[in-house]
């Protein structure tokens, strides 16, 4: 095995995170035990506690971990299309539907599951989205100045919920969704001109 590819697999940690994900999704926080994430990463249950103090921990990491991941990327899409805010915009929104497909389980788990992540760990969650959304409005804002701040954040928050509908949608195929979702995003922030 080369170093690059014993890179890229990903680490018990993860799996057994991916694995905790997928099954919350699928039958709630509740509806799970440590014994059945475990057997799906082929470790026992009480193995689990050597990576996470509990399934707790393994939902905190999770919806903490997400937040801070959309904000990173959102960030690291700043810097690197700097000066081009509707090359930003469309950056934004590419980051945000990858996250969207390829994530799926996060954003069930985020819609059922946040109301049982511990004060301080909900609170951390809500101040990253916070963050994430300011980065966004100030963007569009820049592609759209005639907007004002509300209207901004209203279209920045239908986008969202767009964006984040995927776990609803029928399976169209990676590329017709991609192509769905970036139409449908880049429409309701276009509503903004005409307003």
């Amino acid at each position: 095995m080369t170093t690059t590819a014993r890179a890229d697999a990903p680490t018990r940690r993860e799996q057994i995170l991916k694995e905790a994900a997928r099954l919350f999704a699928e039958r709630g926080f509740h509806g799970v035990g440590v014994d059945e994430i475990g057997a799906a990463v082929g470790i026992s249950g009480p193995g689990l506690y050597r990576h996470f103090p509990g399934k707790d921990a393994m939902l905190a990491e999770l919806l903490v971990g997400i937040s801070e991941r959309l904000l990173d990327g959102g960030r690291l899409r700043v810097g690197d299309t700097a000066g081009d805010p509707r090359a930003l915009l469309g950056s934004l929104i590419d980051g945000h539907i990858d996250f969207a497909l390829d994530d799926r389980p996060l954003i069930t788990l985020h819609d059922r599951e946040l109301d049982r992540l511990k004060d301080e760990d909900r609170k951390r969650v809500r101040q990253l989205q916070r963050q994430y959304v300011e980065l966004w409005v100030a963007v569009v804002r820049e592609v759209y100045p005639a907007a004002g701040e509300p209207e901004a954040r209203a279209a920045v928050h239908a986008v969202f919920g767009l964006l984040n509908s995927t776990p609803h949608l029928a399976a169209l195929g990676r590329t017709a969704m991609e192509e769905l979702l970036r139409r449908l995003a880049h429409g309701a922030f276009g509503a903004l001109a005409a307003a």
